[in-house]
C-alpha cells in the first residue's frame, strides 16, 4: 500500500480502545508483549530505581489512553499531568482513573511492574498510587504555539513521551520541531524519556493502516541532541513480535537531560 494514502493518527479516525486490546492488552493473541510492554517496563524500573530523576511534575505526552509506562515514575513526583491530542483518548484514560464500568484493565502491566521490582503483593497499591499521583488530563494541540491553548502548564521536570511523536511526525523537521517544544515544557536540567519505534511505517488501527515517521536510532540522537538535550542513555530493542499489522524493526527508549 502507497503510504501516502496512510491515515494520521491526530487527524483521522482513531480508535483508542482498538489500539490498547491488539498491541498493549494482556489476551493471548497479542504478540506484541515484549516489545509494547517488557520492554519500557523494565527499562524505565530501571532509570527511576537511580534516584535522579524526581520533582514536583511530570509531563506525559503519549500515544493512545495508555498509563501504564507511568507506573514507575509516580512515586517520585508529586503531580502528573497527561496531555492527549483527542477526546477520545481522554475519555477513555479518565474511564482507567476513576475506575468506571467498562475501563480497560491493566493489571497485567501493573503485575509486570511489581514483578520486575519483587514487590508482587504490592499490585493493587501501584494502581492506587498511580491514579492518585494523575492530577490532570489536558487536551493537546503540538501545532499550536501553546500546546494547551489556554492552560498554561507549570515547568515540568520530566517528560515522558511514548510512541506520539513516530506517529504525529511526518518529516524529519516535524521531529526536530516537535522535539523543541517538548524542552521548552522543561525546566533547565530537567529529563526527557522518549520511547519509540525504529524504521516503521505504519500501525495498523481498526483495519486501517496509520502512517508512522520513519526514522533510525542515529537520526533520534542527533535530533535529541540537536534540541539541547544531553542523551544519558540510549536502549535498543530488536522486533521479537510476528505479525503484519505494523513494520517497525526495534524500539528504542532515550534518556536524555536540558542542558540548561
Amino acid at each position: 500500500m502507497d503510504s501516502s494514502t496512510h491515515k494520521v493518527y491526530h487527524k483521522d479516525c482513531f480508535d483508542s480502545r482498538d489500539l490498547l486490546d491488539v498491541y498493549f492488552s494482556d489476551e493471548d493473541e497479542m504478540v506484541f508483549r515484549e516489545d509494547t510492554l517488557l520492554f519500557p517496563i523494565e527499562n524505565l524500573r530501571k532509570t527511576f530505581a537511580l534516584g535522579h530523576i524526581k520533582g514536583d511534575i511530570l509531563i506525559d505526552l503519549s500515544i493512545g489512553s495508555i498509563p501504564y509506562h507511568l507506573y514507575s515514575s509516580c512515586e517520585f513526583f508529586k503531580d502528573i499531568i497527561v496531555l492527549k491530542a483527542s477526546d477520545r483518548c481522554i475519555m477513555e484514560l479518565k474511564r482507567w482513573v476513576d475506575a468506571r464500568t467498562g475501563a480497560f484493565d491493566w493489571s497485567h502491566a501493573a503485575k509486570l511492574h511489581v514483578d520486575t521490582e519483587g514487590n508482587s503483593d504490592e499490585l493493587q497499591e501501584k494502581n492506587e498510587n498511580l491514579k492518585s499521583a494523575i492530577h490532570q488530563i489536558v487536551k493537546c494541540d503540538l501545532e499550536k504555539p501553546n500546546i494547551t491553548g489556554l492552560i498554561v502548564l507549570p515547568p515540568a521536570d520530566c517528560i515522558i513521551s511514548a510512541w506520539l511523536l513516530d506517529a504525529v511526525c511526518k518529516e524529519q523537521e516535524d521531529y526536530i520541531r516537535y522535539l523543541s517544544k517538548l524542552s521548552g515544557l522543561l525546566k533547565p536540567r530537567g529529563h526527557l524519556i522518549l520511547i519509540g519505534v525504529v524504521d516503521a511505517t505504519f500501525f495498523t488501527n481498526k483495519k486501517d493502516r496509520f502512517h508512522v515517521f520513519n526514522y533510525n536510532e542515529r537520526f533520534a540522537r542527533e535530533a535529541v541532541e540537536g534540541a539541547g538535550f544531553v542523551i544519558d542513555c540510549c536502549k535498543v530493542k530488536e522486533r521479537t513480535a510476528v505479525s503484519d499489522l505494523t513494520d517497525y524493526k526495534a524500539m528504542i527508549l532515550i534518556v536524555a537531560h536540558k542542558e540548561q
